[in-house]
């Protein structure tokens, strides 16, 4: 496994968790500004991982700190926005 390859799944996997979260935030019915605040981030932070990004041409890495205050302003649970996808698991490690 490369380098380039775990960077290019990387990205792949937080621009699909920023579709989770934007999904899940639009069903609540919460701005971007409303679910920041009630999570204790800054709305830009919010909103660079709606987008995948932390800084431009960077994938985001977010804390699980955040992620779990996120997740329970949704009311939903972590497991639910994080991505499903198995190629993000090397079974040969």
């Amino acid at each position: 496994m490369t380098d380039e390859w775990i960077a290019e799944e990387w990205q792949t996997y937080v621009e699909e968790l920023g579709l989770a979260l934007r999904q899940a935030r639009k069903k609540s019915g919460l701005s971007q500004e409303i679910l920041a605040g009630k999570a204790g981030v800054s709305t830009f932070t919010y909103q660079k991982l709606e987008n995948g990004q932390s800084n431009p041409d960077t994938p985001a890495n977010p804390r699980l700190r955040t992620l779990v205050a996120i997740s329970r302003v949704l009311e939903v649970p972590l497991d639910e926005l994080l991505p499903k996808q198995s190629y993000m698991r090397d079974t040969s490690i």
